[in-house]
């Protein structure tokens, strides 16, 4: 059952919840809290004041925050506004920063003041205005005086759910990151047909999201998902594995969201304090990068808590499968389509529909699609051209539907004319008890063409004795996937959203 009753213009959300439930709290941090009374009345003010600062309809603005309040009041805003939201990280390079504001043709930015003060001094497009968030600033409006001085005139409060929205950047694991237009209605639609339906999140949940908040996945679950059902969340800043457990232990909250490193490194703390437990939590969630069906078993045996892994991507507002907690689950499989959402798997030279078990390239249509990339008509006609994301990655669906993602199209290990997916060594290696983390990728060989390499991370006080890891692979892969090269890393560099930056691990050779 798809819950169309919140996919609604987002002022419609708020002022529901600050009607029904005006004391209820809506986000808090470490700070601040916020009721939704308050949220009716301080995105009210922000949006009445961006409106007066010139800002029409339509244009774009950059939140460019840690993890925060703010920035979900800010982001809330800009749409009771009509402007469009550019949420980009606060620990983007300055490069990455620049390109994101020029890109999207950003007409003000709402940041720290010592954030602005840094960008500034190193360079940025002409013509940007600021709101600081945090401390007032010399030239700059403020958005804390703003919030703190409830409007009497009305917000623009715009009705239009089908325009864009959002314009969120892509990873750029492989290339220069796109921006993505999304509208309300496409993410909403995925709150209304996944979170609520498939998750069960409803008003009674008190969330704690370590997600970060530019990414999609966050700003549609710990956003607006939140928004839409009037639950609570907690925001942490960024993910720290003993805060996290602190927050848990308090067995105040119910339902987290994360990506597989965060439950890695959350089982790691959880297997070194034996007294330590998961109270209060009803679910997790695993989306962002594939999930190991070892450490989804490992994770729950240890924990007593259902983690359930789905499979989304920018493109798609998100969500495309997930797997059900009241249903049954294939391990390693991250679960069936959402309803509403269309799927196939093309052969990727034939472009034939693959058959049960058999490899291919997994296509998406439906409701939750973008508009398209920002400023890149080519790009988008080659991406969905004919109605079918095209998503670059390689899945395999078994006779029942559920979906495994094998791996990248372009990051395929392709060793003598034999298909290699990173994703198959990386599980295989994970067994080996001395690691802690691990990732694959193909390098160049004179006559093979590739073959794989693998970098890897030691669990603390261990060594790894890497005879015997390979030995032990070749006990569970077949001898073509075996590494012909080991490197021990303190790191595997990932994106935000936990996917692993191959390239970097390439340069390191």
């Amino acid at each position: 059952m798809i819950h169309t009753e919140v996919i609604v213009p987002i002022p419609e959300l708020i002022r529901r919840h600050a009607q029904s439930r005006p004391n209820h709290c809506a986000w808090r941090d470490a700070a601040i809290s916020i009721s939704y009374g308050d949220l009716a009345k301080q995105t009210a003010a922000l949006a009445v004041a961006l409106a007066d600062a010139g800002l029409a309809p339509g244009d774009r603005v950059a939140l460019l925050l840690p993890n925060s309040v703010p920035w979900v009041v800010s982001c809330l805003a800009l749409a009771r506004a009509g402007l469009v939201a550019v949420p980009i990280s606060f620990d983007a390079a300055h490069g990455e920063v620049d390109y994101r504001l020029r890109d999207s043709e950003t007409r003000l930015v709402i940041s720290t003041a010592e954030k602005i003060a840094t960008l500034q001094a190193q360079g940025l497009p002409e013509g940007l205005t600021f709101m600081s968030v945090g401390a007032a600033a010399e030239g700059f409006s403020c958005y804390e005086d703003i919030v703190a001085r409830p409007t009497t005139r009305a917000p623009r409060d715009p009705q239009d759910i089908d325009g864009a929205a959002y314009i969120v950047y892509t990873s750029g694991t492989t290339g220069r990151a796109k921006g993505v237009r999304l509208s309300a209605r496409s993410m909403l639609w995925v709150v209304g047909a996944c979170w609520i339906p498939i998750a069960g999140l409803n008003e009674r949940d008190v969330v704690l999201s370590p997600l970060p908040l530019f990414h999609s996945y966050a700003l549609n679950l710990s956003v607006l998902a939140i928004l839409a059902v009037g639950a609570t969340e907690y925001i942490m800043e960024r993910y720290s594995t003993a805060e996290a457990m602190r927050l848990i232990g308090t067995g105040e909250f119910t339902l987290m969201p994360g990506v597989p490193t965060m439950f890695h490194y959350l089982l790691e703390g959880a297997q070194s304090d034996t007294a330590f437990q998961f109270k209060g939590l009803r679910l997790c969630i695993s989306a962002g990068a594939i999930m190991q069906a070892e450490l989804n078993r490992r994770f729950e045996e240890r924990s007593g808590v259902t983690l359930v892994d789905g499979y989304g991507i920018t493109e798609t507002a998100t969500m495309v499968t997930l797997n059900s907690p009241r249903s049954s689950r294939r391990p390693g499989y991250c679960g069936l389509p959402v309803p509403g959402v269309a799927v196939r798997i093309l052969h990727p030279e034939s472009r034939r529909d693959c058959g049960p078990e058999e490899e291919g390239e997994l296509v998406v249509r439906g409701p939750n699609l973008m508009l398209g990339y920002h400023n890149k008509p080519e790009e988008t006609d080659k991406a969905m051209g004919d109605g079918w994301y095209r998503t670059g990655d390689l899945a395999k669906a078994d006779p029942n539907g559920f979906l495994v993602i094998t791996g990248r199209l372009k990051e395929l290990i392709i060793r003598g004319g034999q298909n290699i997916a990173p994703g198959e060594i990386e599980e295989a290696a994970l067994k080996f008890p001395a690691l802690l983390d691990c990732a694959a990728v193909g390098l160049p060989h004179a006559h093979l063409g590739e073959v794989p390499a693998l970098f890897y991370v030691p669990r603390a006080g261990q060594s790894v004795d890497e005879s015997a890891l390979l030995e032990f692979l070749r006990g569970q892969i077949s001898s073509y996937k075996v590494p012909a090269t080991l490197a021990s890393v303190e790191t595997i560099p990932r994106t935000g959203s936990g996917k692993v930056m191959r390239f970097k691990l390439k340069e390191m050779i």
